[in-house]
């Protein structure tokens, strides 16, 4: 028997993490920039870093219709839009974060914006979008609006 067998990886072995998905059918999923609509129920694994959204973590533009909502659309573009689309994203986010910091009263979510766009600056845009999701939950309690149709909180939300 070797010597090695049975052994736990070395500390510097780099590890291969995988992430997989249950998917239903007509379930909606952006995977760097190309819609993937699933025909039937599947079971999909990620082995490879990749950019992507799906089901309710998506905001189909027509409901990008208050002023958190337009800034969630616009970081979402940043990180699911191809590579142009990417770009103005961050751009048109940047502007619409810079008018929502110069009308609201809300510290937090000013705090919550200032912490997203460095997110999405870093090109950590799915950490912008947990936080703009917040600021779109602030603003539905306080304009007493209710959630797009197409929206839910993903379970990090619950608990931050």
């Amino acid at each position: 028997m070797s010597r090695s067998a049975g052994r736990l990886p070395r500390r510097n072995a780099k590890i291969v993490s995988t992430l997989v998905l249950e998917m239903r059918q007509g379930d909606l999923m952006v995977v760097n920039g190309a819609p993937i609509r699933f025909r039937n129920r599947t079971r999909i694994e990620l082995t490879a870093k990749a950019r992507f959204l799906f089901g309710k973590q998506i905001l189909p533009p027509e409901a990008a219709d208050t002023p958190a909502r337009r800034i969630y659309f616009a970081l979402q573009t940043a990180y699911i839009g191809n590579e142009d689309e990417r770009e103005r994203g961050l751009e048109a986010a940047r502007q619409l974060i810079g008018e929502f910091q110069a009308v609201t009263t809300s510290a937090l979510a000013t705090a919550m914006l200032d912490r997203a766009l460095t997110a999405a600056e870093e090109d950590d845009c799915y950490t912008a979008l947990k936080l703009a999701r917040r600021v779109m939950r602030h603003e539905e309690a306080v304009l007493g609006i209710a959630p797009p149709p197409n929206t839910r909180p993903v379970p990090e939300e619950m608990t931050a």
